[in-house]
C-alpha cells in the first residue's frame, strides 16, 4: 500500500519519495553550540531530517535558536510531559515525537494534538517493545509483533478520533525479526508513512549488523519511508551506515563505494590501515563511483579494473588502476595521495 506524503520543514516523505535519513543528536539540547554544530556536520554528510531530546522547557525553548542555525527539519522527541511537546512546537519544532501512551490522559494528547493541527505539524506516534501495554502483553502472551502492531494502531485511532491525521508511524523494538514482522503486519493496515528502525539496536559492530537486516528486510520489501540507524556512538556513525545500506538496496544514488579485500598472506602493503584511510577520505566526496583497494598483485587488477578507480597493492609500492587499466606505480606511502588526487580531478 502507498503511504500518503507528509510534509516535515521542507521535505517530504511517503508516497513513493525518497527514504529519508533520520539521526538524533546526543548533545544537551539546551546547549545551543554544540547541538547546532553536531547537526550541521550530520547535514554535511548527508543527514536529512535531525530528531532532538526536549526533557525540559530549557531544551524547548532552545529549538527556536537552533532552528535559526541550522537548513534540515527538527523533530523533538518528547516523553511524559505534555506540556514540553506544546512548547517545543511553538518554538518551532517541524514535527514531534510522541508516545500518547506516556503522556498521560486523553486530555493531555488532545491538547498536544489541538496545537500541532492549528501549525499542520506532523505527529510521529512511537511505539517500543521495551514500553507496550500491560493488557497487550497479556493479551499476546508476552511482546510480540502482533501487540506493538495493535498498540501503535489503537495510538493512530485515538489522535485520528480527535481529527488529525497528520501522523507517522514507528514500531521499533530490539528484536531484529519481531520488528520485521510488526511492519509486515502494519504495512497493510495504514496508509501512515513509516519510520523504520531496529530500536537499541548496539554498539557500532552489533547495532549495524542487525540494522542492516532488519532495514534490509524491511525496505526491501518496499515497506518505509524515512529511517533511522541506531548505533551506540557517534550520530555521524548512524549517518554512514544508513547510506550505505540504502545503497547497497539500491534505493540511493551517490556517494563512493569502497570495496577492498579481506587480506590473506599474499598482502604486502598495510592493506587494513590503507582501507579504513580511504573508507574516511572518500565519506566528503559527492561522486557515485565504486573504488577498489586491494591487497595484492593475484587479485587485485581483475577486482580494480571492475571498479572505477582502484589500487592493487605490490612489495612497498602499489598500481594506480583507473576505468580498469593500470595508471601508473607509486610507493606505498604515496598511494592515498595518489587516489586522492585523481578523485579531487575526477571527469576532468
Amino acid at each position: 500500500m502507498e503511504t500518503k506524503i507528509v510534509k516535515i520543514g521542507n521535505k517530504v516523505i511517503g508516497g513513493g519519495n525518497p527514504i529519508l535519513i533520520q539521526s538524533m543528536t546526543n548533545t544537551k539540547t539546551e546547549n545551543v553550540a554544540d547541538t547546532v554544530a553536531q547537526i550541521n556536520a550530520l547535514t554535511d554528510l548527508g543527514c536529512d531530517i535531525i530528531r532532538c531530546a526536549v526533557p525540559t522547557m530549557e531544551a524547548a525553548r532552545a529549538l527556536k535558536e537552533i532552528k535559526k542555525q541550522i537548513s534540515i527539519p527538527l523533530v523533538a522527541d518528547i516523553h511524559f510531559d505534555y506540556k514540553l511537546a506544546i512548547a517545543a512546537i511553538e518554538n518551532g519544532a517541524d514535527k514531534i515525537r510522541i508516545n500518547p501512551g506516556n503522556i498521560g490522559s486523553a486530555e493531555r494528547v488532545k491538547a498536544v494534538v489541538d496545537v500541532a493541527k492549528e501549525r499542520n505539524i506532523p505527529i510521529r506516534v512511537g511505539v517500543n517493545s521495551g514500553s507496550l501495554e500491560k493488557d497487550l502483553v497479556e493479551k499476546y502472551h508476552g511482546v510480540t509483533a502482533e501487540g506493538l502492531v495493535e498498540s501503535a494502531l489503537d495510538k493512530v485511532k485515538l489522535i485520528e478520533d480527535m481529527g488529525y491525521d497528520n501522523l507517522v508511524i514507528s514500531i521499533k523494538s530490539s528484536d531484529v525479526m519481531m520488528c520485521v514482522k510488526a511492519h509486515e503486519l502494519i504495512s497493510d493496515k495504514t496508509n501512515h508513512p513509516l519510520h523504520v528502525g531496529i530500536t537499541e539496536a548496539g554498539t557500532i559492530i552489533s547495532g549495524n549488523i542487525k540494522s542492516a537486516i532488519g532495514l534490509g528486510l524491511i525496505l526491501s520489501q518496499g515497506i518505509g519511508d524515512t529511517i533511522r540507524v541506531s548505533l551506540t556512538g557517534s550520530p555521524l556513525e548512524e549517518i554512514k551506515s544508513a547510506k550505505l545500506i540504502l545503497r547497497t538496496l539500491g534505493l540511493r544514488k551517490g556517494g563512493i563505494e569502497v570495496v577492498s579485500c579481506p587480506t590473506c598472506g599474499r598482502t604486502q602493503i598495510d592493506l587494513i590501515g590503507l582501507a579504513n584511510q580511504v573508507e574516511t577520505m572518500v565519506s566528503g566526496y559527492d561522486l557515485d563511483i565504486k573504488v577498489a583497494v586491494m591487497g595484492c598483485v593475484v587479485n587485485g587488477p581483475g577486482e580494480a579494473k571492475e571498479a572505477d578507480l582502484g589500487v592493487a597493492g605490490g612489495i612497498g609500492e602499489g598500481l594506480i588502476i583507473k576505468h580498469g587499466e593500470v595508471f601508473k606505480k607509486v610507493p606505498e606511502s604515496e598511494l592515498l595521495g595518489a587516489l586522492k588526487y585523481e578523485l579531487d580531478h575526477w571527469g576532468e
